[in-house]
Order: C-alpha cells, then structure tokens, then sequence
C-alpha cells in the first residue's frame, strides 16, 4: 500500500524543499531553451521530489504529454530481456553458459557464443541491423535471421567489447524459444504483473498503443515523425513502451525478490567487461545495466538510457541512496544528460542553469594552445578550428575561452590558463554539472 500511496503525495508537500525547487527550475529552462519534450521522475526513498510532463505527445493535433503517458524506451528495453534471461535460469531452463548453437545452430561462431557474451557485448557481433528495420516492407524475424548471419564478427567471441543491438535481439528469441511464449507475454507475466507495472508492454506492427507518445525529429530545424519503424525486428533490444510511474514500480520490485532473487540481481549488477580495455565506459557493463559508470556523481548507480530518431530514454537507481531517476523523451530531448543533472541537484552539487548560446566572432589563431589531451578529452585544431575527440564534433566559441557544441549545447568547454598564460585546465561542463580536468597531452595531432 505504502508504495501506491507516492502517486497521492501532493507535490506541495515538498515546495519548501531548495532542491525541489531547483529541480523545477532547471527543467523550466530545459523546455524553455531546449525545447525539452517528455516526463521526468525524480523520487528520494518515498518523496515525489519532481514529476511532471512537458511539452506535445502529438504535435499535429497539439496533445500534452502526460505523468500517464507512454513512451517507447528504446535500449532501456535491454533491462528487461536481461532480467527475463535470470529469470529462466533461476527456473533451471538456461545457463549464462549455454551456447548460442543451443538455439541457432546455424548461426557463424555459435558454438564460441554463450549467453553470457550476448548479456555483456562480448561475442564480437556487429551493433545493428542497418536499415532493416527502417524499410516500410514488413521482413519476418526469420528473413532478418537470415540477414544477420551473413554479417562478419568484429572481433572472436569473448576477445573484446562492443556494444549489440543484434546480441540482445537473439537474447529476446531465446526467451521466446526456452520459455514457449511469445517475448511481450512473458515480460508481462513474468514482470509487469510482478511489479505491478500496468501500463508498459511491447510494441508491435499491427496494434496502436493508446495514450502512447509521437516520435518527432529536428529536420531542417522543424519537427518531423519519425519514420516506419518495424517493430518486429525491435525486440529484445528495443520496442518496449512504459511510463515513469510504472518504471518506478519496477525500481520499488528490485529492492525484494518480487522479480528477480538477491542472488541473480547480484549476478545482473557485476561488472564484467574490464578486462578488455578498448572497451570504454562499456567496461562497467553487466547483464543488461551500467554498474557505477565514471558519470555517478561518486555515487552506487544502475543505469541504461537509449535512443534511436526522436527516442531518448535515461533509467537511472541509486540503490545505497534508495534514489530513482527517470526521463522519457519522445523528440530526441537528451535525456541521459537531464537525468544526470538532475541527480547532482538532488546530491547538493552544483548545477548551472540551461541558458542560450550565442556564438561571437574570434580569432582563431590563439586556439592552437587549447589543443591537447585533458584526462581523456581530448581538444584539436586543424584549419583554424577547435574539435572535440573527432573531426566531425566543431567547438563554437561563446568567448575568447569558452566554446559549446552546436549540436548539443549543453555541453560547454572552457579552457583556463595559469600565472604563465599556459591552458592546463580546461572546465568540461555537462548539462550544467561542471568538472575541471588538467592536460596530460600537449597536442592533438590528427
């Protein structure tokens, strides 16, 4: 009872609260400048400290987003296949150790695939099916089997890590074929009804989801929907919808045994992936979650955020603070970087406000001095311009010192020099949470 009772907590309850109101505020000016469209969750052990929708769940016929609505989650999706998988291991029909041959005995390297290289990443299958699931002709999940075996591993099984849309759509046909029901079925069986979760289910070709959220895109700086997308081919790894209510209702259900054991959430929230170095911020990987990526806030943190056109999804558990973030977009809203401000409001860092950018004349001749490697970010100059870590990623100044992104303005770089005029530090500043980092490589060269 006392978890339903949140959704009654009149949220004036908490208006005397400095983070409550922060918190309003930054989203105020997320919608103001960035246009933020979607419904955001930020609740501290049983207090509502933020929920609310913003912005159009149908932009032809002006619709507002709702708490209710739905959106499509995108990767967060990955949860859920990973903890349908420990859930047919606990039930003794599947072993992480099972081999892919197990099920597809056909498929190139099947049997060097476990179950657990497909969780993790780590079975060198490439990240997607091109456009496959853009054509506006349906193709059968079989047509695509045949498809995606045709396609060269990145690397042997086991060997290193990237990241797989394609691992975690077999995940959601092994699912289909160990448990003999149909991928949505069991999720709704197995944890939507078991979380009490009443309002998420799986997308699909032939069914249209009420009260479910448009997906709009920029496109020469207008808004459009997105395109078809064949939701038979978006499953396992994506094409689940939720709100942040019901979201919220599954963070209250892994805090017992209600969907998962102790031991198999434990099992979920191990870090795997270290050992492989080329791995990136991937080697805080478990099965189906990021477990205290370097983006924590130093904080014990479960995490998975996803996007594809007009789709941006952040599904954030602080555990050891009983804290839960959630933020849906349905017009490409950056949601991992608002829920990871959101998060340092509510842990006292502090937060600079979204403002507009506005790009001045400079001289770009003084910019070769910004050039360097910055505890991993790395700062180049060619041709009389600034890039971050790749060519194709142009800073824009907004002072002689300090340049954003024009494809994500959230993100602002500063470069601060010492007594001798040198630029040592350069303050990164992410969704308005700032980190100063200092220059371990002189320059760039491309």
């Amino acid at each position: 009872m006392k978890q339903l009772l949140f959704f009654l907590i009149p949220i004036f309850c908490f208006a005397q609260n400095p983070k409550v109101e922060k918190l309003g505020r930054y989203m105020d000016k997320q919608v103001d400048v960035n246009d933020f469209s979607g419904t955001v969750l930020v609740m501290k052990k049983d207090s509502v400290l933020l929920k609310k929708a913003y912005g159009l769940a149908n932009r032809e016929f002006a619709v507002e987003n709702a708490v209710g609505t739905k959106f499509v989650l995108a990767s967060v999706t990955k949860y859920f296949t990973a903890i349908a998988i420990m859930q047919l291991v606990e039930q003794g029909k599947l072993s992480v150790d099972d081999k892919l041959s197990k099920f597809y005995p056909n498929y190139p390297k099947a049997d060097q695939v476990s179950i657990h290289m497909l969780l993790t990443h780590t079975a060198g299958l490439p990240l997607d099916f091109d456009d496959l699931y853009m054509n506006s002709t349906v193709i059968s999940k079989d047509s695509a089997l045949q498809v995606l075996m045709r396609k060269p591993f990145l690397f042997e099984p086991g060997t290193s890590c990237k990241y797989s849309n394609i691992g975690y759509f077999l995940l959601g046909q092994i699912v289909e074929k160990v448990s003999g029901k149909k991928y949505p079925e069991f999720l709704k069986e197995h944890i939507f009804d078991k979380a009490g979760m009443r309002n998420s289910g799986v997308c699909n070709n032939d069914s249209v989801v009420k009260n479910k959220a448009d997906i709009y895109y920029k496109e020469d700086g207008k808004y459009a929907k997105n395109p078809y997308l064949n939701w038979n081919l978006n499953v396992g790894h994506d094409g689940m919808y939720s709100t942040v209510e019901d979201l919220y209702k599954l963070d209250r259900a892994l805090y017992t045994d209600a969907v998962l054991s102790s031991a198999s959430r434990a099992k979920m929230e191990t870090k795997y992936n270290a050992k492989y170095r080329d791995g990136g911020f991937f080697d805080s990987y478990g099965y189906g979650i990021f477990v205290d990526p370097y983006y924590n806030h130093n904080h014990s943190l479960r995490t998975h955020s996803g996007g594809f056109i007009g789709v941006m999804t952040t599904f954030d558990r602080y555990p050891d603070d009983d804290m839960f973030v959630v933020v849906l977009s349905n017009n490409g809203s950056e949601s991992h970087i608002v829920s990871y401000a959101l998060s340092a409001i509510v842990f006292g860092i502090p937060v600079d406000l979204p403002y507009v950018h506005k790009e001045i004349k400079a001289d770009s001749k003084s910019w070769q001095s910004f050039a360097g490697d910055f505890s991993g970010t790395k700062i180049m100059f060619e041709k009389g311009k600034l890039y971050l870590n790749s060519i194709q990623i142009e800073l824009v100044p907004e002072s002689p010192t300090k340049f954003f992104q024009r494809e994500n303005p959230d993100r602002t770089f500063e470069f601060v020099s010492d007594k001798k005029g040198r630029f040592n530090k350069l303050i990164v500043s992410k969704g308005g949470v700032k980190e100063t980092k200092s220059r371990t490589v002189k320059k760039i060269a491309f």
